[in-house]
């Protein structure tokens, strides 16, 4: 049976302050990118979201960000590769030793938000991406947008590089995603979301914003956490996949 990975972001509460339903979610998808205290959650947030993981049999990522919290980690940091690999690093340390506490361990890597898009293009940051988790740990794989300069740079240095689609976000013609500052960036529409999802993972195909059919060979599903319906839409997601005859599972 063919399978596909679905992956949500998590553990970006903060404190008082509730961002999403980790809880119901991990009842559909198969990885949890967990925040990792940069860009969003602070250490209990992150503890308790390990061990729903882990209870829930929900694979362990490292939502990696730039240090952002006031901006969600969605604005552009002009860092130095040094200074980004360091905070990566430093990202990756606290994650771990809770995942340990919880039972587990981190499984991959995902960058978030900004960091996620710049090493699209970005060289320098791709490259000290890459550096961080090579040194923290080259067996980990990397989840990325297919086509970006931190996929190729992944590859070179012998990481395992994991192409992802997005089914709550809308695609340029040219395979990138539309910037969340312009409007219909973020897909509502269940049903429609769910046969676009459907028909990535059976024929490799995803449609783009203007119509267009675009290729793309996709081992993961990102439903993001914080959009609204989040889990309503995971669940719809993986109902259709399954009635397609393709499995739901981690990629690891």
């Amino acid at each position: 049976m063919p399978f596909i990975d679905l992956n949500s972001d998590v553990g970006e509460s903060f404190g008082n302050w509730t961002m999403g339903d980790d809880a119901a979610i991990f009842q559909y998808v198969s990885s949890a990118n967990v925040a990792c205290g940069f860009h969003a959650g602070d250490p209990s947030t992150i503890a308790r979201t390990c061990r729903d993981a882990v209870a829930a049999g929900v694979t362990i990522g490292a939502h990696v960000g730039y240090r952002d919290l006031v901006g969600f980690g969605r604005r552009f940091l002009d860092c130095s590769a040094t200074e980004l690999a360091d905070d990566v690093l430093y990202q990756l340390g606290a994650l771990q030793a809770l995942a340990l506490a919880a039972g587990s361990e981190i499984k991959y890597v995902k960058p978030h938000g900004a960091l996620y898009n710049t090493i699209v293009h970005h060289e320098v940051h791709a490259k000290a991406v890459v550096d961080a988790v090579h040194a923290f740990s080259p067996g980990l794989p990397l989840l990325l947008l297919p086509g970006s300069v931190a996929l190729a740079e992944a590859e070179l240095r012998g990481l395992r590089a994991v192409a992802e689609a997005f089914a709550d976000r809308a695609y340029n013609p040219d395979g990138t995603l539309v910037s969340r500052r312009e409007a219909g960036a973020l897909l509502h529409d269940d049903q429609a979301i769910t046969e676009n999802m459907v028909r990535l993972a059976t024929e490799g195909k995803i449609v783009a914003r203007d119509g267009s059919l675009l290729t793309i060979d996709a081992e993961s599903i990102c439903v993001h956490g914080d959009t609204a319906g989040a889990v309503a839409m995971a669940g719809a997601v993986r109902k259709g996949l399954e009635q397609a005859g393709v499995a739901v599972r981690s990629f690891v």
